[in-house]
């Protein structure tokens, strides 16, 4: 028996002590860890309780001056997505004039 058990045990795992190259342990937090790069500015992701409050937080938000450019960068994008789907659907522009 003694000879059969030698053939037929498992061998024992081998443990590895990876240690990466570059990384030093002292970070901040979990590197693992999966968060929005902006959420530490955002004042709407606080837990406050209640419909109205968040939609005043989000008023709030949205009434703060922003990049003017941005805005103006939206409105263009947003007008040519409206031509385009407007010559998709072939809308007619002569129902607006009298003739």
């Amino acid at each position: 028996m003694g000879m059969l058990s030698k053939i037929t045990r498992l061998r024992k795992n081998r443990k590895f002590d990876y240690n990466p190259r570059y990384y030093d342990g002292k970070g901040k937090g979990n590197p693992f860890k999966m968060e929005p790069k902006f959420d530490q500015f955002r004042s709407t992701l606080d837990t406050s309780r209640g419909l109205k409050r968040k939609i005043n937080r989000a008023l709030e938000d949205a009434k703060r001056k922003g990049d003017r450019n941005l805005k103006i960068r939206m409105l263009v994008i947003l007008a040519i997505l409206l031509l385009i789907f407007l010559y998709i659907i072939d809308f007619d522009l002569s129902i607006f004039y009298s003739s």
